[in-house]
């Protein structure tokens, strides 16, 4: 029986790991699937990464390399390349792996990092014909990041996200030709960041509220159209736009990789595609926590070492110390202009709370209004808001002790 059990072996599940065992937790063990520790950061070869947490630039393996250093200097096991099957609500871990072939392992507690996958072509159903050279952008990165193929001379890429802005740089750095980045919405889904260093110091044009209508060839993509879109989202027609190219990336969107919750039965929320959690990070079923892409999808991993942190230290808490009561919180809703919260609940007891959220659309000059009921809690003002970018408001312990209804709203108020 361990005391904790991680799944995942990416940022999310290192950072937890590293902090149950500071907060007493010995006997711990992590499960990664893959032949090694690190998660995504070891393709993302590019720097960027640790502005927050380390105050220095570094790129992903980096990053990743200081965590797993500092998980050498205590015994936490891991299990690599190693396939976990089934998670129970009693907190029994099915797993399988060419060394000790199927074994079921027991934790006192459970923290779930198991971050997110990418949405595929199937999932958006572009039109056309389909040959090869159809790709999502994670999968072209470790093509041409760790395996050392180049997957396309000419490339299209249809969505903006920051994976997709990432790669089109990689690809122009590589020598392919990125002849441009197409996005269905009005605004871009990435950083800005991302849109200046990637898009504009390499002059590749972004082509807003337009899609791919139509893929053509045989055996490899010779050629795609696009399109504009109107405010209804269907291509406009005398629009079209056509471009010789012989990949088309896709960098449509990300979906936390649940199945494993689900099959513990944990609430889920259909707004993160998550499972719902408390201000400490842990989910409907006593014990288990998570953190990470798989609770919501991060732009900087900082953030994401920031909240497992938080989960680890619960987790520990939770073995040491027992279960909090879950009877009496505050339940968080998202109002005008806010897509989702994380957490969505908030036990009434807790010191603090950290809310992280996105918004809708493009906001400028606007505030952030926490309702606790119908009285105004907390204003935050903003400049600029955008839905490719994740904010985060803190509710200090002074007007936690304020709060006298069982519902805050968090909206947004244009100026």
């Amino acid at each position: 029986m361990y005391d904790l059990i991680v799944i995942g072996g990416g940022p999310a599940g290192l950072a937890a790991a590293l902090s149950a065992y500071e907060n007493g937790l010995k006997n711990i063990i992590i499960i990664e699937r893959d032949k090694e520790l690190g998660g995504i950061l070891n393709q993302c070869i590019h720097n960027g990464f640790g502005l927050h947490y380390f105050k220095e630039e570094l790129t992903g393996p980096e990053y990743a390399g200081r965590f797993i250093d500092m998980l050498k200097d205590t015994n936490v096991k891991v299990l690599t390349d190693t396939m976990v099957l089934e998670l129970t609500k009693e907190k029994k871990v099915h797993c399988v792996n060419t060394k000790d072939g199927y074994q079921i392992l027991s934790g006192k507690s459970i923290v779930l990092a198991m971050g997110c996958r990418e949405r595929t072509r199937g999932a958006i159903s572009i039109p056309g014909t389909r040959p090869a050279g159809v790709l999502t952008a994670g999968a072209a990165q470790r093509f041409v990041n760790i395996e050392g193929h180049m997957v396309g001379k000419r490339v299209v890429i249809l969505g903006s996200g920051d994976i997709g802005l990432i790669m089109a740089r990689r690809m122009t750095l590589e020598g392919a030709e990125v002849l441009a980045c197409v996005e269905l919405m009005p605004y871009s889904g990435g950083l800005q960041r991302n849109i200046v260093q990637c898009l504009n110091d390499f002059n590749i044009p972004l082509y807003l509220s337009h899609t791919i209508t139509d893929i053509e060839g045989k055996n490899r993509v010779e050629g795609v159209t696009i399109a504009k879109v109107g405010a209804d989202r269907k291509p406009i027609a005398g629009t079209e736009i056509h471009f010789d190219c012989d990949t088309v990336l896709l960098s449509v969107g990300l979906i936390p990789e649940n199945e494993l919750t689900k099959s513990a039965e944990i609430e889920m929320d259909s707004r993160t595609n998550g499972s719902v959690v408390f201000e400490n990070m842990e989910t409907s079923v006593n014990g288990i926590f998570a953190c990470g892409n798989v609770v919501h999808v991060h732009d900087l991993v900082d953030f994401v070492t920031a909240e497992s942190q938080k989960a680890g230290k619960a987790a520990a808490d939770y073995v040491l110390n027992g279960e909090k009561s879950k009877d009496d919180y505050i339940t968080l809703t998202n109002g005008n202009g806010i897509g989702y919260t994380v957490p969505q609940k908030i036990r009434k007891g807790a010191e603090e709370a950290e809310i992280f959220f996105r918004v809708r659309q493009i906001f400028k000059n606007s505030a952030i209004l926490v309702m606790d009921g119908d009285n105004q809690l907390a204003k935050f003002k903003r400049e600029h808001l955008a839905p490719g970018e994740m904010e985060k408001i803190k509710i200090p312990n002074a007007l936690m002790k304020r709060i006298v209804s069982d519902k805050l709203t968090v909206s947004v108020e244009e100026a």
